[in-house]
């Protein structure tokens, strides 16, 4: 097919009549009741300066301790193009009386003029992820349409943001949801009234909080608030909490799809073959169809997010086959299992970043995947697990189970809450196990350097690194990755 054939064969959609500014000033200050200084157009929303880029619109948000205002000239000299301002100001900009709110009524117009099929995921354990999936497997099939929340927007902030980031030509918009306490994710699913409302899984995260596996569930349901009608919920079938999930979705009228392995669930893994880069080959049973598809994430817990990605876009009405595509593709993320080759004693090792979060399920999830990588030797640099409450010297003690059976030969356990592992271990720091593990307890990111570096990576090692993002074992991956 010659050029001129491509581009006729090309669909046309109603929604390419939109227009291609993200919002004009007129838009923006009747979606906001606020008062424009002039006319412009802007193609993006930001609230922080450092991040601003060429055409953003700059909104100067008032904190406890900050306040937007006093950054507004280095938002402009970044490039922005307005700003939303609770006072008049020397620059083009929206004059609002509250510009917290502001930002709230400026997602809830982009939610409201756009046609996009909206998904809403939450859950405690892999939520950034799935998204990320879903997003690729989406935006394959609606070629670039496909608008999500980016890193982990998923706060009281982060969504009304990403919701005003929404291209009014989108197919789809993926949203993220994150909550510590109870009532929070009814709010975020409030303001992005989904179509597909998606539970990862649920796990003891944030447990201080909420006191118990069941409050967690509780809280995670509340997305099912706010859920369009004839919408969806995509569950996970293979935990105690299904029954609790699915009550709360039907409470709500909301249609159920569920995920896993059980029998029970809705799309269910009928297998699932190891090969050779790490990843998964998938067959699942959808129902009306079988398909087969490859996962490049390696790692047990993939299986059950592919299948749960799988469930999202046959609800949101996608391609399939693009999401086994996507799929089959798609690397790890930034401190969430994205794999790199560091420098080692003559040669390579792999390090598995998965510095940004950590609870008691995730941890056992990356140990076991940590286990069924090849290496010479395994190492895991193991950071505290946070907002555990009184459940946490049970739940760090109980790390030793999977640190066994994954095979590790050196493990580096950081922060004051790896005490209770240590002691359950029957150590002290650097003593050396039955089976041939040894290990050093540090205090922080600059300790567990120095033992990783006196314990000496040598080629072909692979070492995990998993810990709360507090910890700050992000500084860890950074130093041994610009070694190369």
């Amino acid at each position: 097919m010659n050029a001129l054939k491509a581009l006729r064969s090309w669909p046309v959609h109603k929604r390419d009549s939109l227009p291609l500014a993200l919002w004009s000033a007129a838009e923006i200050a009747d979606a906001i009741g606020g008062t424009a200084s002039g006319e412009f157009q802007v193609s993006g929303v930001e609230i922080d300066s450092r991040d601003v880029r060429s055409g953003d619109l700059f909104f100067a948000l008032k904190g406890e301790a900050m306040d937007g205002h006093l950054f507004l000239d280095k938002a402009f000299a970044n490039g922005a193009t307005a700003a939303v301002v609770d006072r008049p100001v020397d620059h083009p900009h929206i004059l609002v009386a509250d510009t917290n709110s502001a930002l709230e009524a400026l997602a809830a117009a982009s939610r409201d003029r756009s046609t996009a099929i909206r998904i809403g995921v939450t859950g405690s354990v892999g939520k950034t992820g799935v998204k990320e999936a879903i997003f690729n497997a989406l935006d394959r099939a609606s070629r670039g349409a496909t608008h999500r929340s980016v890193r982990s927007y998923n706060n009281h902030v982060g969504v009304p943001l990403s919701l005003a980031r929404m291209p009014v030509r989108s197919h789809y918009g993926v949203f993220e949801m994150g909550m510590n306490h109870a009532g929070e994710i009814s709010g975020l699913t409030a303001q992005v009234k989904p179509h597909v409302a998606v539970i990862t899984t649920i796990a003891p995260a944030h447990i201080e909080n909420l006191g118990s596996i069941e409050a967690i569930a509780a809280a995670k349901a509340e997305i099912f608030e706010a859920v369009m009608p004839g919408g969806t919920a995509v569950i996970p079938a293979d935990i105690p909490q299904f029954e609790q999930l699915r009550d709360a979705a039907k409470a709500q009228g909301v249609k159920i799809v569920s995920f896993g392995a059980s029998e029970r669930a809705d799309v269910r893994l009928l297998d699932a073959i190891p090969v050779a880069n790490g990843g998964s080959l998938i067959t699942a049973d959808m129902g009306e169809e079988r398909v087969c598809f490859s996962v490049a994430e390696p790692g047990e817990h993939w299986i059950s997010n592919a299948l749960c990605v799988m469930a999202t876009v046959r609800a949101a009405r996608g391609d399939l086959g693009a999401a086994g595509l996507a799929l089959a593709e798609m690397g790890g993320l930034k401190g969430r299992g994205a794999r790199l080759d560091i420098a080692a004693i003559s040669g390579k090792a792999l390090m598995i970043d998965e510095s940004y979060n950590a609870n008691p399920a995730s941890m056992r999830a990356t140990l076991r995947q940590l286990g069924q990588t090849p290496a010479t030797r395994r190492v895991a640099v193991l950071g505290s697990m946070k907002e555990l409450g009184d459940f946490a010297p049970r739940f760090h003690a109980q790390l030793a189970e999977p640190l066994a059976e994954a095979n590790v030969d050196f493990a580096v356990l950081v922060g004051e809450e790896m005490t209770a592992l240590v002691q359950d271990l029957g150590k002290g720091a650097g003593g050396a196990l039955a089976g041939g593990l040894s290990f050093a307890h540090c205090d922080g990111p600059a300790e567990a350097i120095s033992a990783l570096e006196e314990f000496g990576i040598t080629t072909g090692d692979a070492i995990l690194v998993k810990g709360s993002n507090s910890v700050g074992l992000g500084r860890l991956v950074a130093h041994f990755a610009a070694r190369n």
